[in-house]
């Protein structure tokens, strides 16, 4: 089953472009990283990695030095950097590390960055948006593929890749962090999936399967987007434009855009309340939402995307 998806990813990539794997030096991306160097000759692609230090365990610079090594042993060009996590962070500092963790694999060199997420991370993401009331996009949990951003062990358990693991030899770290229910992901996973998965066999297999039945739903939602915007497929928009629809389509309208200008959505509810006060204002009223590093206005009759300054 793994080497199926590694080889499945290699069809994805042209011989001599460069996949940089996210190795934190945990099971699973350790073992993504045998499988890669495996196939790498036969697909005719580089392969390089890049280890992010979040300096958040007095174990950080064993971690780094493990992979360091690991790296070396195999003939594989490593990057280490080293990231600061805003620790008073208002979303949390899970939402913060992985946004400093995104940052550097932003900058990092190659044609795609591949990322050890396995079917559990699927699941565990799924009710973890489900639960921040989140809507269709985020029920749609992790793409497969997204940009430069290649997952290609979603269809994996945490089981197989870990039987894999011993069966070759390899050796990995265990984060002690993954073990504190402080963190909600940590809590969803132990205190939540695994029981289910002991009282249900097949509710991890069936939460991930579920994501790609949304993901199908919300790529049928944005050709109907794009139906209903027409030619009007980026801001400003035109007001008359989402208030000639129903409000379920102009919302969706709304969000589409947004996804395209990468854009995050809190939640649902937030969309719909700013779908509202963007419609219901007056001529003489510029409301304007906040949406993390941007502002949504309404101004001369046009809804408008600025930056936040």
């Amino acid at each position: 089953m793994l080497a199926a998806c590694a080889a499945a990813l290699a069809e994805q990539v042209a011989p001599g472009q460069l996949l940089t794997l996210a190795l934190s030096g945990g099971v699973d991306s350790v073992t993504l990283l045998h499988l890669l160097h495996r196939i790498a000759p036969a697909a005719g692609y580089d392969l390089a990695a890049i280890h992010v230090n979040h300096d958040l365990s007095e174990n950080a610079p064993q971690w780094a030095e493990f992979c360091a090594n690991l790296c070396q042993a195999q003939g594989i060009p490593l990057t280490i950097e080293r990231v600061v996590v805003e620790r008073a962070s208002p979303d949390g500092l899970e939402a913060a590390a992985r946004r400093a963790r995104h940052a550097a694999f932003a900058r990092a060199n190659g044609d795609f960055i591949v990322l050890g997420h396995h079917r559990g991370d699927q699941a565990e993401t799924l009710l973890f948006n489900l639960l921040r009331g989140t809507g269709l996009a985020g029920s749609a949990a992790m793409a497969p593929r997204q940009r430069r951003l290649l997952r290609p062990l979603l269809a994996v358990s945490r089981a197989a890749i870990e039987a894999y693991a011993r069966e070759h030899g390899l050796g990995w770290i265990d984060d002690e962090s993954n073990r504190n229910t402080a963190f909600s992901r940590n809590f969803l996973r132990h205190e939540i999936l695994e029981p289910l998965q002991r009282r249900f066999p097949a509710a991890e297999k069936n939460l991930a399967a579920a994501t790609g039945r949304f993901s199908e739903a919300l790529t049928l939602l944005d050709d109907l987007a794009r139906i209903d915007l027409a030619d009007q497929l980026d801001f400003p928009l035109a007001v008359e434009t989402l208030a000639g629809l129903s409000e379920p389509r102009a919302r969706n309208a709304l969000r589409y855009l947004l996804a395209r200008r990468g854009v995050g959505i809190p939640s649902e509810a937030r969309l719909i309340e700013a779908l509202r006060q963007l419609l219901a204002a007056g001529h003489d009223r510029h409301p304007q939402l906040h949406f993390g590093e941007w502002n949504i206005v309404r101004r001369r009759g046009k809804i408008d995307l600025e930056p936040v300054r």
